[in-house]
């Protein structure tokens, strides 16, 4: 079974960069796993960056917005950092509206449990990168209550099975489960 370890915390908190470092500092075979599509110009410049910012650390690249416990089966590297599940639990809600169905915990927690089952089937360590989306103010819509309670259910279903869960704060990261 993979070691799995989380990343969480708030927006531009340092999760991607602390991420990043742990997975360059444990072995050379890894791969990044991408959940964000690109929708503008703006998000592209992100991207970008965030390849760039990869290079020198001779990262594999897949990019995968929705299907990833297929990735996590079909991956063979030592480390996979998945980058965000917070953009994933997005892409699902996106999906599933574009054919007239709404998302609930019940099926993200599924979902969830199909991306731990992958990780329990493979070795090396597996990093999630996610965001801490319930800190702030309660949301002014029935959708973003939504999606924040659905990002909510994925951290905790994940976290339940991490070895390791670290907070990042103003970019130091803090254990919360296991150690750094």
């Amino acid at each position: 079974m993979a070691r799995i370890i989380l990343v969480t915390g708030g927006g531009r908190s340092g999760k991607s960069t602390f991420a990043q470092r742990m997975a360059e500092s444990m072995a050379d075979s890894r791969v990044y796993i991408a959940t964000c599509p690109v929708i503008d110009d703006e998000m592209a410049e992100r991207v970008r960056k965030h390849r760039e910012a990869r290079k020198a650390g001779r990262w594999d690249t897949m990019e995968e917005p929705l299907a990833l416990a297929d990735a996590l089966r079909e991956e063979k590297h030592d480390i996979c950092l998945v980058d965000c599940l917070t953009l994933w639990v997005n892409n699902v809600v996106y999906e599933a509206e574009k054919k007239g169905r709404a998302v609930t915990e019940e099926d993200i927690a599924l979902l969830c449990d199909g991306i731990l089952e992958a990780c329990r089937r493979r070795a090396g360590t597996v990093i999630f990168v996610t965001n801490e989306v319930g800190m702030g103010i309660i949301p002014d819509s029935p959708l973003a209550r939504r999606y924040r309670d659905l990002a909510g259910r994925c951290n905790q279903v994940i976290a339940r099975q991490a070895e390791t869960v670290i907070l990042m704060v103003c970019g130091i990261p803090v254990a919360i489960k296991g150690s750094l």
